[in-house]
């Protein structure tokens, strides 16, 4: 008998990665969900959906869904489920959500979060950004109001919220990986396990505390000054210091030297990063987020283009869901820098996206809004350099050192990288993406899905 109820009003994207994993991880869990299409309609209207779709059940113990659907409007209209505990989920929050203009904000969609969390038991968001920008955000929102406006909502609110991370489930992506990518990789875990042999040996000799959790050690990384070597040494204003889907991602024509495979193409894998060869191959650079607006392509391809002006030397794939209003600047940018694309647009195989992450040096966010970044951590499991903006989720996330303030210093960045690529091909990447899985969050989601002792049907 299911005990624990899955509701989700946009069975898409993280929303059906989250779904699925608590299905397939977590005993006792049932799915109700709608396609992820039409959102607003979702939005507005999936609690009358459920409300029909929903059986009646006394097992039932928890309810658990995401902020899409209004949880005031389904436990109102099926009464039997208000006495379940109620877990809302934020993968993102409609308060802080960037519209053009301020007015083109739909009021009602944020009003329905707030209602929902007022409803909840527990309010849970997949990170401390998300979580405070919400909190920061309800008294000014409620101001649009035109009168008799509620006070204090944050304050009912805070007391139920807890950050819980998005749990991913990093492949294997061994096979995928480019001699120069094994190496780094072997190095770090022999390293690893050398430090956590050390740390086993102080404990047992001083008896103290344990060693800190991973997100912890995370933490106190980030808050360490950025080491004197790597890219942020790069001078990128000194001189010389610094798609087609069936295309192999990693042809090189700009690699004499390549080996070739048995197909007869050249084969632009970096064997060791050492020396010329490292030098050789162009920097492949990899944007894999969706064709949307609010992931500011704009920054992407004025960047690029700044790049190409200069005479830099670069291959690109352009990866990411497109929807039915794509962006203007995809089809203007693509002509333009058409002599570099490896790839453009969606791969619909998961194989094939992970297989051209791992050949690629750097990943870049450009975004405006993002609440976690699935994508950029993907993309760093398969040891891409990630630069992101230093606003959002990612000072959270990311260490200083991957992080850039202003479109300046964005592409100063990657002239530095183009000029040396062998620097992102050394590069240790310190990003600790095992805190972000599901074996370090499970414990936490279980606890979460665990029925009230003092539940009553």
């Amino acid at each position: 008998m299911s005990s624990v109820l899955l509701v989700e009003a946009f069975y898409g994207g993280s929303h059906k990665q989250l779904i699925d994993l608590l299905k397939e991880r977590v005993e006792g869990c049932v799915a109700y969900t709608l396609p992820a299409k039409k959102w607003h309609w979702r939005a507005r209207t999936a609690a009358l959906h459920f409300m029909q779709a929903i059986p009646a059940s006394s097992s039932y113990r928890v309810l658990f869904t995401s902020s899409v659907l209004n949880l005031c409007e389904l436990v109102a209209l099926r009464p039997d489920l208000a006495s379940l505990k109620k877990i809302l989920y934020f993968h993102e929050n409609q308060l802080v959500y960037p519209v053009r203009k301020d007015q083109e904000r739909d009021f009602q969609y944020g009003y329905n979060q707030v209602l929902s969390c007022l409803v909840a038991d527990v309010v849970v968001f997949n990170s401390s950004f998300n979580m405070e920008s919400f909190l920061s955000s309800v008294a000014s929102f409620m101001k649009r109001m035109p009168d008799h406006r509620p006070k204090d909502l944050d304050e009912l609110i805070r007391p139920k919220c807890l950050v819980l991370y998005f749990p991913l489930q990093f492949p294997d992506v061994t096979r995928l990986l480019p001699k120069h990518k094994l190496l780094r990789r072997d190095a770090r875990v022999s390293r690893v396990d050398d430090i956590s042999a050390l740390q086993g040996q102080r404990r047992l000799c001083l008896d103290g505390p344990q060693a800190p959790r991973p997100e912890e050690e995370s933490s106190q990384g980030k808050d360490e000054a950025a080491p004197s070597c790597g890219v942020p040494c790069l001078n990128p204003d000194a001189g010389g210091g610094t798609p087609d889907q069936e295309e192999d991602p990693r042809r090189s024509p700009a690699n004499p030297e390549e080996d070739r495979g048995a197909d007869g193409k050249k084969d632009a894998t970096v064997e060791g990063i050492g020396g010329a060869e490292g030098q050789v191959k162009p920097l492949h650079i990899v944007w894999p987020h969706r064709w949307e607006h609010d992931k500011n392509p704009e920054l992407l391809f004025r960047t690029l283009l700044k790049l190409k002006e200069r005479d830099l030397d670069f291959q690109l794939s352009v990866l990411g869901e497109t929807f039915v209003d794509v962006p203007e600047v995809f089809a203007e940018a693509r002509g333009p820098l058409d002599a570099h694309i490896l790839h453009w647009g969606f791969l619909p195989s998961k194989d094939d996206y992970l297989r051209v992450l791992c050949q690629a040096d750097v990943v870049i966010s450009t975004a405006k809004h993002e609440f976690f970044g699935v994508a950029m951590l993907e993309a760093v499991h398969c040891g891409c350099y990630p630069l992101c903006p230093k606003s959002l989720v990612y000072p959270e996330i990311f260490p200083a050192e991957y992080l850039y303030s202003t479109p300046d210093q964005l592409c100063k960045r990657l002239q530095g990288l183009c000029r040396r690529p062998d620097v992102a091909r050394r590069h240790n990447i310190k990003v600790d993406t095992a805190a972000y899985s599901w074996a370090a969050l499970k414990e936490g989601f279980e606890s979460l899905l665990a029925a009230r002792a003092d539940h009553r049907p």
